[in-house]
């Protein structure tokens, strides 16, 4: 991804479409970040329930150290990482190479549901950041 600019408008579009994508599918918190840590857009339920600027950081830092992982095994990186919990899952995936989308779900939604949805929600993503 090449540098960009981010406005209003590119960070109501992205909003939009995280909304439409993960949370009308019920999802409970959907994290937009930049590879720093740096929070582009926190959409949904329960979004005061969490500490957003903490996750953010430990998030960028978690796939750090996973891109790092990945090296020492031969691969190049791994674009996604998953945790499961007893009441909740959390699903990072990379959007490109700049971005991360953090997203935290229940036992009512499906990993695979949301794995489709990140996957297509990264394309328009990328279309929303590159203009």
């Amino acid at each position: 991804m090449q540098d960009f600019i981010l406005t209003a408008e590119i960070l109501d579009k992205a909003r939009n479409a995280i909304e439409g994508s993960l949370i009308q599918a019920g999802v409970r918190t959907a994290l937009l970040i930049d590879g720093a840590g740096n929070i582009l857009s926190n959409c949904g339920h329960n979004t005061d329930d969490i500490d957003a600027i903490s996750l953010a950081a430990l998030a960028a830092a978690n796939l750090g150290a996973t891109s790092q992982i990945a090296k020492l095994i031969g691969e190049e990186d791994f674009s996604l990482l998953f945790h499961k919990g007893k009441n909740g899952n959390i699903h990072f995936g990379r959007i490109g190479d700049e971005l991360i989308l953090i997203t935290i779900f229940g036992e009512d939604v499906s990993l695979g549901l949301v794995r489709c949805r990140v996957t297509d929600l990264s394309e328009t993503l990328l279309k929303i950041f590159e203009g």
